[in-house]
């Protein structure tokens, strides 16, 4: 965090002097409301479709919308469209737009979609979340290049009318159009600038708010766009997003009035949160699951005896109740609770059983495979560099060793530590999975043998892939939750994934700020908040 590092960490040295201390915020100009936002880490790119981690979107979703946009309870509202209708069959949507202009004065038209999703589908964008798109008419076809761009199911009818061509009925797509892969991106702009359009000077969107500065490793600053239709309604002026990986610095700041909002806060300190900051701390269950992957494409993680064991003997209720102590729920499926259009049911076989015959039965798996004490299997387990995450990385680490496995950690900053997941440069990986819409796909679609960089374990199944696209083209929600279960409880089986805990989604709010609302998927848009002077 370079020099705003320096200050952090004199603040860690001397907490009490510095909560006693005046509040050190950056000067917001006379009559105007500013946000201090601490975003967890640093954002690789904000471009919508090269972009793959939450803190990207978190900034990129206030500086550009879709057809719909979160609502301040997370549930979708419209945004660029001002209605839409589907065919009877599910297939086909037809969104009107409302007159707008990105923030250079230029109009936003439909052809800003089609260009968008053209190009996050090209080979050359090498795009992490192209696969979401596949629901698009021909869209894996495009992105394989099987298919000409021209064949992508999305058209301009006009200027404001977009129509979209489904493979399949998906009456969740107004929760999928939320999300950054189905932004529209300023066709004008990236064919002048190219990749570097993203940056500060040449950044365009269409948002509430408009990028003005990037300091690595400092802030990334916006402020309002006037040129956003709904401007008046916008309060705050200007927002400041803070990379903070060192959460317990963040808190500190939070509590001298330096932040107002961040994203995340050290499990096990709740109680002295509570007690130093009453009404600070924001807690929620949300959707998301933290796991381990394993790395297939070796040959001793394709052993199912070998993931089984490894899986087996981790003690999730130590970790939630001892380590974690915020609420978080041990996880024995992959779909949280709380998944709208599922019937939750699917479980790990051994599920039910109680730790000390699990680790019998993970010691004789590991026997079985060939690994003994005197040829202990040893897997690296590789995670990024967060609090929480390095405290019960630990834990896991333990409870391997109790099972004879040599099992170094390998703590990485976060955006190198998906950079090895992604390139497969990696044994075992921990990470959580953040629901992109409220719908079990989002979890499932994870897994698929198609889905590319994401799917980090490369777990590949034709059972599970053809229950999903049964599922997909299931039109009775019954019978699809019914099939998508069937399809949790195959990758489950496979010990596809290990599932460790369900997260509690946790932020630390002042009270100075308002129009903040706890929702189950975090997320939360700054046109919806403001600052009290």
């Amino acid at each position: 965090m370079r020099h705003v590092l320096i200050a952090l960490l004199a603040a860690a040295a001397i907490p009490l002097a510095g909560c006693q201390g005046k509040a050190q915020r950056p000067a917001c100009p006379p009559g105007k409301v500013c946000l201090e936002f601490g975003n967890d880490i640093e954002p690789g790119t904000l471009d919508p479709q090269k972009s793959n981690l939450v803190e990207e979107f978190q900034i990129i979703s206030d500086l550009i919308v879709g057809m719909t946009t979160d609502g301040p309870d997370a549930n979708p509202v419209p945004a660029l469209a001002k209605s839409w209708e589907v065919t009877p069959d599910g297939l086909t949507w037809t969104f009107h737009m409302r007159q707008a202009v990105w923030s250079d004065g230029v109009p936003v038209t439909a052809d800003d979609f089609v260009y968008a999703y053209r190009r996050i589908l090209a080979p050359e964008t090498a795009s992490i979340y192209a696969y979401l798109v596949y629901i698009v008419k021909n869209g894996q076809a495009v992105n394989e290049g099987k298919a000409r761009p021209e064949a992508l199911g999305v058209r301009a009818l006009d200027p404001l009318t977009l129509q979209i061509t489904l493979e399949h009925p998906a009456p969740y797509l107004p929760e999928m159009m939320k999300h950054q892969s189905f932004f529209p991106v300023p066709r004008h702009v990236i064919e002048k600038f190219g990749d570097d359009w993203v940056k500060p000077g040449n950044f365009v969107g269409n948002g509430p708010f408009r990028l003005v500065s990037w300091r690595l490793g400092d802030k990334v600053q916006v402020v309002k766009n006037e040129r956003f239709w709904d401007a008046a309604a916008v309060c705050v002026d200007r927002i400041n997003y803070y990379p903070t990986s060192d959460v317990v610095s963040a808190e500190r700041r939070i509590q001298r009035g330096e932040l107002d909002i961040n994203t995340s806060f050290v499990s096990n300190r709740l109680g002295r949160i509570d007690k130093a900051m009453p009404g600070y701390a924001r807690r929620h269950v949300g959707l998301t699951t933290a796991y381990i992957t394993f790395n297939k494409t070796e040959k001793r993680f394709q052993d199912i005896r070998v993931r089984r064991a490894l899986s087996e003997a981790i003690d999730r209720d130590f970790i939630t109740a001892k380590l974690l102590r915020a609420g978080q729920i041990p996880a024995y499926s992959f779909v949280p609770p709380g998944t709208a259009n599922y019937s939750r049911g699917a479980k790990l076989v051994w599920a039910d059983k109680p730790l000390a015959q699990r680790q019998i039965e993970a010691r004789a798996l590991l026997a079985q495979a060939g690994y003994t004490a005197e040829h202990p299997l040893r897997v690296e387990l590789k995670v990024s560099n967060n609090t929480d995450t390095m405290l019960l990385t630990e834990a896991i680490q333990a409870d391997w060793r109790a099972i004879g496995v040599d099992a170094p950690i390998a703590q990485n900053e976060a955006a190198v530590a998906f950079a090895a997941y992604r390139n497969r440069d990696f044994d075992a990986g921990f990470m959580s999975w953040l629901a992109d819409f409220n719908d079990p796909v989002t979890f499932l679609g994870l897994m698929k043998s198609d889905t590319g960089a994401q799917n980090y374990g490369d777990y590949k199944s034709p059972v599970y892939d053809a229950l999903l696209a049964r599922g997909d083209n299931e039109p009775d929600p019954v019978r699809r939750a019914a099939i998508l279960a069937r399809a949790e409880q195959t990758l489950l089986d496979d010990e596809g994934v290990a599932p460790v805990y369900y997260q509690v989604n946790r932020n630390l709010v002042s009270p100075r700020v308002t129009g903040w609302v706890d929702n189950a998927e975090n997320f939360h848009r700054a046109r919806w908040l403001c600052v009290k002077r």
